[in-house]
């Protein structure tokens, strides 16, 4: 008998009236803003302008869904296309189901466009960006606990994790619960990146492939207590596969990058700079002006004092 576990809620979705108001979807929004908010103030102390962020993601976080939704059907075709499946499901993206490769690799297809509009450096943006994606992974997991789904092996572990549904072929009892373990890994790759921008000035991208690299060690063990339906090659599941091949395009890059562009971009926003040297160049006219009153008022004040001196030599000659 289990004397602790994690129970899972009753049910994922609450109604208003007629509106749904679903777990799962609430984390995800709930996380693209912490990551907009973190980014902004990132990107801010980089030298770029307040809101940048916002108007990209507004590129990046409808393509990251996309992409996220798109590897997920594609990775997991079976439970949409197979015979007594119906494929309009494929669309409901609010019961669950979003791949965080497909996420990440159109997500930056959307970065990218909206980058290029705003005429700044993605890899910039990208390092900006990395804690908080991190964060917002790990708010979005517990949209799988809302959901009853993705949990590990079946353990007796104080921290195991209750599942009661059986619908979709679940198995009431207790699993570890591996979307806590990946909750927690994602907010310890958070604060490595932070802590590695601040003491190494990361640039050119190397923020963020050092986030995808620290992700993807500690998702491939996470991976493997998944018992969840999943394709497999060599033994292996699908996603740990990916995870090893993302880790070492990761890595490879940090080590490229790092030879080839060292240290930080000294401007990443050229809007903002030029905005500075506007203001910069305000400034200094004004005080040129000013400094030119201070030179006439000195020059009215020795006129003066000559024209005192030349009255009172006249009045000694008389």
């Amino acid at each position: 008998m289990e004397l602790a576990f994690i129970p899972s809620p009753s049910r994922g979705v609450l109604y208003l009236g007629p509106i749904p108001l679903r777990g799962y979807a609430f984390c995800i929004i709930i996380g693209v803003f912490v990551a907009v908010w973190l980014g902004n103030k990132r990107w801010i102390a980089r030298g770029g302008r307040a809101g940048t962020v916002a108007d990209i993601a507004v590129w990046a976080v409808p393509f990251g869904l996309v992409g996220g939704r798109l590897y997920h059907v594609i990775t997991d075709y079976e439970l949409y296309f197979s015979e007594g499946r119906d494929w309009v499901d494929a669309f409901k993206i609010w019961e669950g189901g979003l791949g965080i490769w497909g996420a990440i690799a159109l997500g930056s297809v959307g970065a990218w466009i909206g980058c290029r509009r705003r005429g700044i450096p993605l890899p910039a943006y990208a390092d900006a960006i990395a804690p908080g994606i991190a964060f917002a992974q790990a708010i979005g997991r517990w949209g799988n606990w809302f959901n009853q789904e993705l949990y590990g092996k079946p353990t007796d572990l104080p921290w195991a994790l209750e599942i009661t549904s059986s619908s979709d072929g679940r198995v009431p009892g207790t699993y570890h619960p591996t979307f806590l373990y990946e909750s927690l890994w994602c907010i310890g790759v958070a604060f490595l990146v932070i802590w590695a921008d601040r003491r190494f000035r990361l640039g050119h991208g190397r923020a963020f492939a050092l986030y995808v690299a620290a992700y993807c060690t500690g998702r491939a063990w996470i991976e493997y207590m998944r018992v969840d339906d999943a394709h497999h090659i060599l033994g292996l599941r699908l996603n740990v596969w990916t995870a090893i091949f993302v880790f070492l395009l990761a890595v490879t890059y940090l080590v490229v990058s790092s030879k080839k562009r060292p240290g930080r971009e000294d401007v990443v926003e050229p809007a903002a700079e030029a905005t500075g040297d506007d203001a910069d160049g305000d400034e200094k006219s004004e005080k040129s002006g000013d400094a030119g009153k201070d030179d006439e008022a000195a020059a009215e004040s020795d006129s003066e004092s000559d024209a005192a001196r030349n009255e009172a030599g006249s009045g000694k000659k008389t």
